[in-house]
């Protein structure tokens, strides 16, 4: 495949990862109280259809929170959570996973980590967002990614957001994919300064 963007963008892309993936550590450390220690983060823009295939396997059963975003830019921030990670979060919080007050508890953990990305974003753009209230989904990944190709638009650009957080020797990575609206990757870029 082709690359889709430059390597100074890239790099861009990268430094937003690199702050977000660092505020969604030190959110989530306070939130579960103990400290969370985060890889270096992988910035990958890809068509939507190929972050699908990115994300993991289709068929995967997934818990995400999505997160639809207005402001100066229309977007969708998914939140997925593999089942290892879900289980990890609702032990760090004392939460049974087949308890109701589970689904409550991973909303929120979505919708913080969501907020710091979205901080760090609106930081490095010096501009507004502002995220609606999280919306908990349970389905194979496939189905729920394919929700959010469908509201994007097939020819839509997807950043997707890869580290590896850390609780206690214990591996809690969610995915962050942030889906913009239609030509919203070129705005983000331009503001940056990076445009085609």
């Amino acid at each position: 495949m082709p690359q889709l963007l430059s390597d100074i963008q890239l790099d861009a892309l990268r430094e937003l990862s690199n702050i977000g993936s660092g505020t969604a550590a030190t959110s989530l450390s306070s939130l579960v109280g103990m400290p969370v220690d985060v890889s270096v983060p992988n910035a990958i823009a890809l068509p939507l259809a190929d972050a699908v295939d990115r994300a993991g396997p289709a068929e995967a059963e997934v818990t995400a929170v999505a997160l639809p975003v207005f402001g100066e830019f229309d977007a969708l921030v998914l939140i997925v959570m593999n089942q290892p990670t879900v289980d990890t979060v609702c032990e760090l919080l004392g939460v049974p996973t087949d308890d109701e007050m589970a689904a409550s508890a991973l909303g929120e953990v979505g919708n913080i980590l969501g907020g710091a990305y979205l901080g760090a974003l609106a930081t490095m753009l010096g501009g507004t967002v502002e995220p609606r209230p999280p919306e908990l989904v349970r389905d194979m990944l496939g189905a729920i990614l394919a929700s959010a190709l469908l509201a994007s638009g097939e020819d839509n650009l997807a950043l997707l957001l890869e580290s590896t957080l850390r609780v206690n020797g214990r591996e809690c990575s969610p995915s962050f994919m942030f889906v913009p609206s239609a030509g919203g990757l070129g705005d983000i870029l331009s503001r940056l300064g990076l445009g085609a």
